[in-house]
């Protein structure tokens, strides 16, 4: 695929994005994994230095736009632990099956996430990993493979099963290498790539796996499962509660309720949050908080099949403000979305964010048309 620029422009806590509405800066959370201390630093810097309506990305990641003062959030973000390298902070782009370790799942592969970030970060080369790249890590249940990540691995019982763009290679390794394994893919990619920002856009990405032996038949995935909402009981006898957050917009003063909790906390590739590792009586109680704040906890709330790009006054390139119209399908009769069908409402035939699957309806100044094909 030819690209109009060769420039990756992802942007990250250091090189902002220059939006309609400032300076846009996106910290990265591998796996999605941030402590209450991180995340009620990243409100107070939204607070101070930008827009208070955080976002949630498609990717566990945060994003904080409007921004007046690039250096202080850059050093908030530092400061809370959250910029462990300044070379490498664009590609640290890791999804993994949020519940992992705690319900459900073929294995625990919350250890693989630090450990992969660390071999990503170990590697001079990945520097010039393009800041779309993603790795996927699926502790078998099927979610996290279900996003086409570029480079990935699932559990399949005792050994690994290593995706390309989400298809399955054939290639089968120990769960002990599978971290080396996207390692490997991901360097190859960013000698090989030429102007590609993902692997689908390879002509051939088969000498990403040279040497690896193919012992499967390349198997179609499973459907995924439903994204996890409300009442979580975990393995251990503890609860979490995974909430949604409407059209991924997260405010400061929602994400300090959150992080008063004191608890683990997942940002998921579906723009909501896991609180984990609750007792029932505190469960209990942040549910009777958060709830009248706007987090989501009910599975057929229709707010959980709704998404949408920035749009306007944010975007430029965008012809509507696609959050009120998303907002306003949510609220007015349920918008006639049958079950199942999740909409995703944009700006443009960028279609920025749109989910695995979703109706894209795209703006034209004058109500929206469907998109017939996916970004």
């Amino acid at each position: 695929m030819e690209r109009a620029r060769e420039h990756d422009a992802c942007p990250g806590a250091l090189s902002v994005h220059r939006a309609a509405d400032g300076a846009l800066a996106r910290i990265r959370l591998p796996g999605g994994v941030i402590t209450a201390g991180q995340l009620a630093a990243l409100a107070a810097a939204a607070r101070d230095f930008g827009s208070e309506a955080m976002e949630l990305t498609s990717r566990g990641n945060i994003q904080i736009r409007g921004i007046r003062h690039p250096a202080a959030v850059a050093d908030a973000v530092a400061a809370a632990g959250l910029l462990p390298s300044e070379t490498h902070e664009t590609v640290r782009n890791i999804v993994a099956s949020p519940l992992s370790g705690r319900s459900g799942g073929a294995a625990d592969v919350r250890d693989w996430v630090p450990r992969l970030d660390r071999e990503i970060r170990s590697e001079p080369a990945l520097a010039a990993l393009p800041g779309r790249f993603l790795f996927g890590i699926d502790d078998g249940r099927g979610d996290i493979s279900a996003l086409g990540a570029d480079a990935g691995v699932q559990v399949l019982g005792s050994t690994v099963a290593v995706l390309l763009a989400g298809r399955d290679s054939g290639v089968r390794v120990p769960a002990t290498d599978a971290v080396d394994a996207l390692r490997i893919i991901a360097t190859r990619f960013t000698a090989a790539r030429g102007t590609a920002w993902r692997v689908a856009e390879l002509d051939d990405p088969t000498p990403l796996l040279d040497g690896f032996e193919v012992t499967a038949r390349p198997a179609p995935l499973p459907l995924p499962p439903r994204p996890p909402v409300g009442w979580l009981p975990q393995h251990d006898g503890r609860v979490t509660l995974a909430a949604g957050v409407p059209l991924g917009v997260l405010t400061a003063r929602v994400a300090e309720f959150l992080a008063a909790i004191e608890a683990p906390l997942v940002v998921t590739p579906w723009r909501s949050v896991l609180v984990c590792d609750l007792d029932e009586g505190v469960a209990d109680t942040a549910v009777r908080v958060l709830a009248p704040l706007g987090l989501i906890f009910d599975e057929n709330s229709p707010w959980l099949r709704i998404s949408a790009c920035t749009g306007l006054p944010g975007c430029a390139q965008s012809a509507a403000d696609v959050r009120a119209d998303a907002a306003s399908a949510a609220t007015a009769a349920r918008a006639g979305v049958a079950a199942g069908v999740h909409r995703h409402f944009v700006g443009c035939d960028r279609a920025c964010g749109t989910p695995p699957g979703a109706e894209v309806l795209v703006a034209t100044g004058d109500g929206y048309r469907p998109r017939t094909a996916h970004p």
